[in-house]
């Protein structure tokens, strides 16, 4: 190579190395800014989170002071109301009607008389009968003053005296017929129904009048054979009447001691104080008390949550000035409905979340 073009090579070479970088290096420097911008963007969302955590990390929730209260479990049945005295009346002879005394809703005595069936022909037996007994008086009277004067026999004057008094028992047994064809009322109450109509034909063991005690009433129910050996005479029971929107405080008058083959259950009746607004076959639930816990801790059931089987519950404790959620471990009793008994776990006093305890943890912050 001549002379003339080694420096024109060497000005070449110089500047290729003056120029812009190889493409090895131009994608090391990328590769390095793109790890810094990386890097940034990390430290960045760690500061918004922590932000954002340290914002909701207060969690909004409602607390309930624990209360010792009277825990009762029931026995829910459902019964009925029942007059002791509910009657039907019937007429003790057969007979055409003659005559209705008594209207529906038309208060009655015991004894009164309800209606009359025909007797036409025991009345006209009464007065033959009472005629013959004026003529035996009378015969009777003058053998009894012959007799007293020693005039006349004995059997003469026995005789008049038997005649007498066969008329008379024979009276009083048509009295008794007589009485029998009227319909009579056995009880105090109310004519509830009035079945016969004048001119029907009564009979013996036909309804003709349904006459109710409504001052007598009782609850009546069947208790399912399972919890025969828990209701006994004398237990507590809670009576609502949910047409009247009434509820009564009472206790068992009577509970079976067999159990009914073929309903498998037991019968129960309570009585009932006198009560204008109760009525016969009126649907009444009965909630049996057969468990009082006198002095007990008592929560909802929808507060008490579960981990491995263990039942739990959020409390609200102030340490350091901040409320926290600290979760406890409880031991439940009976429940009813919405209601639990807890055994151990809680004390009267303390405060547990009742809304807002779910997603909790211990030592969560809350605010109420």
């Amino acid at each position: 190579m001549s002379k003339i073009y080694r420096p024109a090579l060497l000005i070449i070479t110089l500047m290729a190395a003056c120029g812009e970088p190889s493409p090895e290096a131009k994608l090391a420097e990328l590769k390095k800014q793109e790890a810094d911008l990386k890097q940034q963007i990390a430290t960045l969302e760690k500061g918004l989170k922590k932000t954002d955590t340290t914002a909701t990390k207060k969690k909004s929730v409602v607390v309930t002071p624990v209360e010792d209260t009277v825990f009762e479990h029931y026995i829910d049945v459902q019964g009925s109301v029942d007059a002791r005295e509910n009657v039907s009346v019937s007429s003790k002879v057969p007979g055409i009607v003659t005559a209705i005394h008594v209207k529906e809703g038309q208060s009655v005595s015991k004894g009164q008389a309800l209606a009359q069936v025909d007797d036409q022909i025991l009345r006209a037996n009464m007065a033959e009968l009472r005629t013959q007994l004026d003529l035996a008086n009378t015969m009777f009277q003058k053998q009894q003053n012959l007799w007293n004067q020693k005039i006349g026999s004995e059997v003469q004057y026995l005789n008049a005296k038997n005649q007498k008094e066969s008329l008379e028992r024979r009276i009083a047994t048509l009295q008794d017929q007589m009485g029998q064809a009227r319909i009579i009322s056995p009880i105090n109450g109310t004519v509830d129904a009035v079945i016969i109509k004048l001119g029907d034909n009564a009979a013996p063991g036909s309804p003709a009048f349904r006459v109710v005690n409504g001052s007598n009433l009782r609850i009546v129910a069947n208790v399912a054979e399972a919890y025969a050996s828990k209701v006994k005479t004398g237990d507590q029971v809670v009576l609502d009447f949910p047409d009247i929107n009434k509820q009564v405080r009472t206790r068992i008058g009577f509970a079976s001691k067999v159990i009914d083959p073929v309903s498998r259950t037991i019968r129960v009746e309570i009585p009932l104080q006198n009560d204008p607004a109760l009525r016969p076959n009126m649907i009444a639930r009965l909630k049996i008390v057969d468990y009082i816990a006198p002095k007990a801790v008592v929560i909802p059931v929808n507060i008490i949550q579960y981990s491995l089987g263990k039942p739990y519950v959020i409390m609200a404790q102030n340490q350091g000035g901040k409320m926290i959620a600290k979760r406890r471990e409880i031991e439940m009793g009976r429940t009813y409905n919405d209601k639990a008994e807890i055994r151990t776990g809680l004390q009267a006093g303390e405060q547990i979340v009742t809304i807002g305890y779910q997603g909790l943890n211990d030592n969560d912050l809350i605010q109420l």
